[in-house]
């Protein structure tokens, strides 16, 4: 079946597993060549399988965010191959460890900055062009509610991060207002991921809704209805 997204180009980062996963295969099944990145190639084989069984096509791109130099060649990369990115999911992202503000270890604090700041802000700068080149390229910025509502103890790094990121994401969507390049911040909620097994261990994950969940919204969020300038998106 035909729809608005027949024939895009998404690429969604961290693809392999979770609200990744989730959100490449609703944007597969709805008509977009899907391109997944995570590091996991067994993660990007088994959401590939999901996106052909709906009936979607999928790239694998096997890549480790944190490796900086890898991502700045991304953009040419996909430039020569696709010339556009429609929608751009920025989800990939680390929790780091729980522990106080003295008591956060440096190496940690980089890495969570690494992944869930600076790694966004250079796909960014590696895929803006291509992102201009789409009629209506759409950006959605994976976010919580620790990082820009709640100030929550024992989350400062990874709050910290998401704060940090959602400042990037509204920057760029101020930067994006006179192109056809729209932002939206996509705020999941609690859900049955492994990062959040990680950070609520006592927590039963029957009760929290499947990522699958997040589909709809994001197909609002990627769809050329969606007029915004990075606000915050809740699932229900």
């Amino acid at each position: 079946m035909s729809s608005e997204f027949t024939g895009k180009i998404a690429l969604v980062t961290g693809a392999s597993r979770g609200i990744g996963r989730a959100a490449a295969v609703a944007l597969g099944a709805a008509g977009a060549h899907v391109i997944l990145l995570a590091r996991t190639v067994g993660g990007l084989e088994e959401t590939d399988d999901e996106i052909r069984r709906a009936g979607g096509k999928a790239t694998l791109i096997p890549a480790d965010l944190s490796d900086f130099a890898s991502i700045d060649q991304l953009g040419p990369a996909i430039g020569q191959r696709f010339g556009r990115i429609d929608i751009l999911v920025l989800n990939a992202g680390v929790l780091g460890e729980l522990a106080p503000v003295p008591d956060i270890a440096p190496k940690m604090w980089r890495q969570v900055f690494d992944v869930n700041v600076e790694a966004n802000w250079r796909l960014l700068r590696a895929l803006d062009p291509y992102l201009r080149a789409s009629a209506a390229a759409r950006v959605l910025v994976m976010t919580s509610r620790a990082g820009g509502e709640v100030a929550k103890p024992f989350w400062g790094a990874y709050a910290a991060s998401k704060a940090a990121l959602e400042m990037l994401a509204r920057t760029y969507a101020e930067e994006m207002k006179i192109t056809g390049v729209r932002v939206a911040l996509i705020d999941p909620g609690a859900m049955r991921t492994k990062m959040r097994a990680t950070a609520m261990p006592g927590e039963n994950a029957l009760t929290l809704p499947d990522p699958s969940a997040i589909a709809p919204l994001i197909l609002l969020a990627a769809s050329r209805s969606y007029d915004g300038i990075a606000e915050r998106l809740k699932c229900a």
